[in-house]
């Protein structure tokens, strides 16, 4: 079955950095793209950005800042999310989700929103905290 498990969440210090990972297993993952989000404690799911199913054309949220980058490795079945300059606000639990539509680019469909994406991660709670 699709699963998709997200990891290289933890606790860091502001101006750290993160990469987080996100594999896909269950389906073709090169045949998928692949969106990025978070939640707050109390609140909904934001979108963060996208990247396309071929691992080009990352496409970020207008509430994403430059601190982040969305990447794809096909051959690892793996997506990624680097995150630059953590901020307490960036405190979240981070999920990945799959766009159900084969061969779709960000530029295709709503990425920031999340009923766009038919299967998810459990997610990784990231902590910035001195």
């Amino acid at each position: 079955q699709v699963q998709l498990v997200e990891s290289g969440g933890g606790l860091v210090q502001p101006g750290g950095s993160l990469r987080l990972s996100c594999v896909g297993s269950g389906f073709k993952f090169d045949r998928y793209a692949i969106g990025w989000f978070r939640q707050f404690p109390g609140k909904g799911r934001e979108g963060v950005g996208c990247i396309s199913f071929g691992g080009a054309n990352p496409a970020y949220a207008n509430s994403a800042e430059r601190r982040f980058a969305i990447s794809k490795d096909n051959i690892k079945d793996t997506a990624y999310l680097q995150i630059t300059r953590l901020n307490l606000e960036d405190t979240a639990v981070y999920y990945c989700a799959r766009h159900p539509r084969p061969y779709s680019y960000c530029s295709d469909f709503d990425f920031g929103s999340d009923s766009a994406y038919d299967h998810w991660g459990q997610g990784t709670q990231v902590t910035v905290s001195s």
